[in-house]
């Protein structure tokens, strides 16, 4: 992790020292053997040509890697699932979420980390004495793993918010990705922000034919039992759906299939809380990488890259072109610049065209794209530049949408 934080300090240090420059009249920088304007135009083009090669990997991933990715019809029905729902003590809102399971999902069991009541569910609380190398969630998914028995086929496991739009069964593999779509609770630009990372997250659909996938969403996933024993959450890190996937792929060949399942998670309620959710993922991917074979490592920390200097690029660029200041001149910066701005744009409409129905309306909100995408990626700079220690619990607001 350190290179990404060097490469990207000293990238925003060139962008703010060239940025100034341009700026403020008569500003000047010891700078040896280069001048500020001529810093920042190498920087920016450093940054455009990542950020470009990261939307070539994800088109080729998304469209030639995933073309014609079907997801397979469901073979095993709710009487084959365990469901375990993982909490601290938000009971409200976990109540939601098994009032909203079909009634083929009979076998419901929330993991907790204090007593609370929940109707339809058994409860369990995980001890405060037992120990396991996993920390905070991925302790309880251990701890559960070990101690709730499981005659079940699958274990689908669900985050304390996630409502169950409909079930329709889950198809053969070892490990079953539900899709999401989150709803708005609080901040509209937070869940603008999660509307555009259902667009990028179109190319899931390329990870069924991966050897390993590239990232996995704990909020609902659905692992076979037998395979779950043999890998096991036992192990420290922040992002315990992703890593136990790469730790199943090392052991086994692994069969990783989607499922037309769609869990209506929240939204971050507010910037506070969505960066703080990106820097968890960012810092706990980059971690977690260091188990990856050389090729994949380097996909996932470059792709992190991308993410993580693509908001600073946006803060000097665009106040530079609202004051009328060309710092690069040349038609292929241009061409360049249109076509990174116009992938943004897609990401963006194809989230809103996910959702589909009354949310269509949100294309409207076009304009407001860059923004959006600063606060999809902030998160991704402070991850890389401050990553947490500990595993942060995502604010919950405990309301339906209200859109």
């Amino acid at each position: 992790m350190k290179v990404e934080r060097y490469t990207l300090v000293a990238v925003t240090a060139a962008l703010v020292v060239g940025g100034v420059s341009l700026l403020v009249p008569g500003q000047r920088f010891d700078i040896p053997a280069v001048d500020a304007t001529g810093l920042l135009a190498a920087s920016l083009w450093a940054t455009t040509i990542l950020f470009a090669a990261a939307t070539v990997v994800w088109l080729v991933l998304t469209y030639v890697v995933g073309r014609g990715y079907d997801i397979p019809e469901a073979v095993h029905g709710g009487e084959t699932v365990q469901v375990r729902i993982l909490t601290v003590d938000a009971a409200s809102v976990v109540q939601q979420t098994v009032d909203s399971l079909p009634e083929e999902l009979a076998d419901v069991h929330v993991i907790a980390e204090a007593a609370i009541d929940v109707d339809g569910a058994t409860v369990h609380v995980v001890p405060e004495e037992f120990e396991c190398s996993a920390v905070r969630k991925g302790r309880a998914l251990e701890w559960g793993r070990r101690h709730i028995p499981c005659d079940r086929e699958y274990v689908l496991y669900l985050d304390e918010d996630s409502i169950v739009e409909r079930f329709a069964g889950l198809p053969d593999a070892g490990v079953v990705q539900l899709r999401e779509k989150p709803r708005r609770t609080g901040s509209v630009l937070s869940y603008l922000a999660d509307v555009f990372r259902m667009g990028v997250q179109l190319e899931q659909r390329a990870f069924a034919r991966l050897s390993i996938p590239l990232f996995a969403w704990g909020g609902g996933i659905a692992v076979r039992k037998e395979l779950e024993d043999e890998v096991t959450w036992d192990r420290e890190t922040l992002v315990e759906d992703t890593a136990f996937v790469w730790a199943a792929a090392q052991q086994r060949e692994l069969d990783f299939e989607l499922a037309d399942v769609i869990c209506r998670n929240e939204a971050p309620p507010s910037l506070g809380e969505i960066l703080q959710q990106r820097r968890r993922w960012a810092a706990g991917n980059l971690r977690a990488a260091t188990m990856l074979p050389l090729h994949y490592r380097a996909l996932t920390r470059f792709r992190n890259s991308a993410w993580a200097l693509s908001p600073i690029v946006t803060l000097v660029v665009v106040p530079l072109s609202v004051l009328g200041i060309t710092v690069v001149s040349g038609g292929l910066f241009a061409l360049a610049s249109l076509g990174l701005a116009v992938a943004t744009l897609f990401w963006y409409l194809r989230g809103v065209a996910y959702y589909g129905g009354s949310k269509l309306a949100w294309a409207l909100a076009v304009p407001l794209t860059p923004v959006v995408t600063l606060v999809h990626s902030m998160g991704t700079v402070l991850g890389v530049v401050d990553p947490p220690e500990d595993f942060r619990v995502t604010e919950k607001a405990g309301t339906e949408d209200d859109d």
